[in-house]
């Protein structure tokens, strides 16, 4: 059987996605109920530094009642010049599924082409669909939907904002991506099948917060970016997310990150540690998310 993965996010459908959800909600309130991966272990490669990744995954497989097996980038023969087709083909004979946080794409979708088992990104240079997952989690959880609302995302076109703009379409909602110029999404950006909701890009923050449930933000200097860090805190300081941004916004609107942050500079303090957020809520949506994903994916072999 041809193997599902997971490197976008819009390997899913509409009906999926709302399921996903649903599922991830209901884990999250009996966090031991399922036993899908009992007895199979899930191999993550870390080619990246991760906390929440990391944590999120290893503890989720585990109350899943599998094993995780976690491989640092200079532990596996990738270092050393092996294709990902050949560790796809041997970790293919040892685990339920793969998991991979790395730079690039072409590495995750040459192991998805190899592997017979499910792929999955946990952060690539254009996509982070895991975080994605949470964050809509984190939106359904507060509003009970997600079909209609509008999400604010201010900052760089990076990975976050594209991956928030292809699901949160999927999910019916209007993702507003306000980035400075150099900076903004592609505007051909191509939507799942099935999408319903839309996507427009801005260059003023203002008017991409303007009736938004939720403002989002991340950091200006990503992993990988460091030698323009000072032009990138030029090009963005006038895309920090604070009190008055957020006023904005519609009434008990929330400031959102997906971590780590930079108080001060991408987000004030006073919003990542005050009341008018949800950002902790995500970073613990990230394995409830994930646990729903990996049921999803290995449903196949092993069901709930």
């Amino acid at each position: 059987m041809t193997p599902r993965h997971f490197l976008t996010g819009a390997e899913l459908s509409a009906a999926e996605l709302d399921a996903l959800l649903d599922r991830a909600l209901e884990l999250k309130h009996a966090p031991l109920s399922s036993q899908a991966l009992f007895g199979r272990s899930v191999a993550l490669i870390f080619e990246k530094p991760s906390t929440r990744t990391r944590v999120s995954f290893e503890v989720g497989i585990q109350e899943l009642a599998g094993h995780a097996v976690v491989l640092r980038a200079d532990e596996l023969q990738l270092s050393r010049g092996e294709t990902p087709r050949d560790t796809a083909l041997v970790l293919s004979r040892h685990v339920a599924a793969v998991g991979m946080r790395t730079g690039p794409d072409a590495t995750l979708q040459e192991l998805a082409q190899y592997s017979t088992v499910p792929i999955v990104n946990m952060l690539s240079a254009r996509h982070h669909p895991c975080q994605a997952l949470a964050d809509l989690l984190t939106l359904r959880e507060a509003y009970g939907r997600l079909g209609g609302l509008r999400l604010a995302y201010v900052g760089d076109g990076n990975n976050i904002a594209r991956s928030l703009a292809l699901l949160g379409a999927l999910a019916g909602m209007h993702v507003a991506v306000a980035s400075p110029t150099g900076y903004a999404l592609e505007p051909d950006l191509s939507l799942p099948v099935g999408a319903s909701g839309e996507v427009t890009l801005h260059t003023d923050p203002r008017e991409a917060v303007a009736g938004a449930c939720a403002v989002y933000t991340d950091v200006w200097v990503s992993m990988g970016d460091e030698s323009t860090a000072q032009e990138r805190r030029s090009a963005l300081a006038d895309y920090r997310v604070d009190d008055a941004l957020l006023d904005r916004a519609a009434p008990g609107a929330f400031a959102m990150h997906d971590l780590p942050a930079h108080p001060g500079e991408e987000i004030t303090p006073e919003l990542l540690y005050g009341s008018r957020q949800r950002i902790w809520d995500q970073a613990e949506n990230r394995r409830h998310a994930q646990k729903a994903l990996l049921e999803l994916l290995c449903a196949p072999a092993t069901g709930r």
